[in-house]
């Protein structure tokens, strides 16, 4: 069953894309789905974007949910070790 669950927000950073090339992104869209290549029922899946570039200006990720609850650990656990004067 599918929850059609999608959350989007606004970012700002880079990504290597196709080719090695590295590229704005402007776009998250975060969503828990059947995956399109994963070996699994369902992932959660994380793309990262910049709309205006066009489809290939894209990294997708398809994580288990396990991986993708180890992701969130590993980015709070690396926030919470900056210095607040670094973290803005």
């Amino acid at each position: 069953m599918c929850t059609y669950t999608t959350v989007k927000e606004t970012i700002d950073g880079s990504a290597k894309g196709p080719n090695g090339s590295w590229f704005h992104v402007t776009d998250v869209t975060v969503y828990f789905d059947h995956p399109v290549h994963a070996m699994a029922e369902h992932t959660l899946n994380i793309d990262f974007a910049d709309p205006s570039k066009g489809p290939a200006a894209r990294v997708a990720l398809e994580l288990t949910a396990e991986s993708g609850r180890r992701l969130v650990a590993a980015i709070q656990e690396a926030l919470a070790a900056v210095p607040a004067e670094l973290a803005v």
